[in-house]
């Protein structure tokens, strides 16, 4: 993943788009702290004419001349891929609400939880947030705007763009997983289990699902060969990487409509 290097925090405005599902009357700006691997999203804060829903090639300074100088950087340096497909048109649909359920319950959240969803859907993280009290949410996702999209409508949710391998300690322990969209990692399921062996709390759960399972997860891949780059794991693969990081696995399914599996952290 390419890193923007520079000795101050970004501030990323673009203009509104009348047809975004979460356009602001207000602009967001979003200010981003660097690290060596990633952008945490801590800090929001709102000036008026512009915001982070729409994907431009390019971008210039332009905010009040008491704001001082900001940075100009080229959103092609970003890498943006299309995660819209997580948001589907079936996505407001009962029964793929029903199953998006499913997946936050296997989680068991209560109000002392601490949280990381990996490459969620704006939905899927509405759902988590709606539904459950938490001590703390940390969203982690390749895609900045998708993230800038999060942080506008949470202010309390921490967002971090970057890679799930390298999520800073400082969010850790964590009680509740959620990788959602496991296929779009780029590393093998030892690295994924040897880096969440380090930031769990024994007992916690580990959640790896796909509201409409492997069938669809096919379509997708055809579709967006640039973003899924590996399949969810049958049981018996998942089961011996799980052993090798002091997990095992709670629940299991792989229907053809769904794909949800739960792994607890047993490590004393």
């Amino acid at each position: 993943m390419n890193s923007l290097v520079l000795n101050s925090s970004l501030l990323f405005p673009s203009p509104v788009q009348q047809s975004s599902p979460c356009h602001r009357s207000k602009t967001q700006y979003i200010c981003s702290f660097l690290n060596h691997y990633g952008r945490d999203l801590s800090l929001s804060w709102s000036l008026p004419a512009f915001s982070l829903r729409s994907h431009q090639t390019s971008i210039g300074a332009a905010v009040p001349s008491n704001e001082g100088v900001v940075s100009v950087i080229n959103f092609e340096d970003l890498n943006e891929k299309d995660w819209s497909f997580l948001d589907s048109d079936e996505s407001n649909s009962l029964e793929h609400m029903k199953k998006i359920d499913r997946i936050v319950s296997a989680g068991e959240i209560n109000k002392t939880s601490r949280v990381l969803v990996s490459i969620g859907s704006e939905g899927f993280v509405d759902r988590v947030v709606d539904s459950f009290p938490f001590d703390l949410l940390l969203v982690v996702h390749d895609s900045i705007f998708v993230l800038a999209g999060i942080k506008e409508k949470y202010d309390k949710v921490k967002c971090w763009q970057g890679e799930l391998i390298y999520v800073p300690e400082k969010w850790a322990p964590l009680d509740v997983v959620f990788l959602y969209f496991l296929p779009a990692l780029p590393f093998t399921l030892d690295q994924v289990f040897g880096a969440l062996a380090n930031c769990c709390l024994p007992g916690a759960r580990v959640v790896i699902s796909h509201p409409q399972g492997r069938e669809v997860l096919e379509q997708q891949r055809e579709q967006f060969p640039d973003v899924i780059i590996s399949d969810l794991p049958d049981e018996m693969s998942l089961q011996k990487v799980a052993i090798n990081h002091s997990f095992e696995i709670a629940q299991f399914v792989d229907e053809p409509g769904l794909y949800v599996t739960v792994l607890k952290f047993c490590k004393a």
